[in-house]
């Protein structure tokens, strides 16, 4: 299998970040949101991109191995707001690479201290933790049913 290509996502690539965002939140976060009680919300999600996309703040990103669109990233407003990589690329590497990826695109962006905010009962908790992430006490209830809390991580991006 070739190497990642990482590029710029474009309006034209929405129904691939909805793809990755459905296939890896349905498979990391059923325990939260089962989808016979909760369907994934396809239509705010797909505007959320859209949004995003627009957005001269935020840098979206796609991950293709052999043209395939198969993980996200996207930075903006001193966030690592999404980073989303399909299951069967799981414990590959790709997620840390996108991960990295992010940091220098805040960093670049002149961010000091990144944040970002993940579900309070995630695994992906301990991905960032390893990462250097603190969390910081904050949280918030996400908008989705069943409203679940966020909690946040910051991350200090100095040298």
């Amino acid at each position: 299998m070739a190497a990642p290509i990482v590029r710029r996502a474009q309006p034209g690539d929405l129904e691939a970040l909805l793809r990755i965002q459905r296939e890896a939140a349905i498979a990391a976060f059923s325990h939260i949101f089962p989808p016979e009680h909760h369907p994934f919300p396809d239509v705010a999600i797909r505007n959320g991109w859209a949004a995003a996309i627009e957005d001269a703040g935020i840098e979206v990103y796609l991950a293709e191995l052999d043209a395939d669109p198969v993980a996200s990233v996207s930075v903006g407003h001193g966030l690592l707001r999404t980073l989303f990589v399909l299951p069967a690329h799981w414990g590959g590497g790709l997620g840390s690479d996108l991960h990295d990826l992010a940091l220098e695109r805040l960093e670049a962006a002149g961010v000091v201290e990144a944040k970002l905010w993940t579900l309070a009962e995630s695994k992906a908790r301990r991905f960032y933790e390893r990462r250097g992430w603190t969390e910081n006490g904050e949280t918030r209830v996400v908008p989705f049913p069943p409203h679940p809390l966020d909690v946040a991580y910051t991350r200090s991006l100095a040298k």
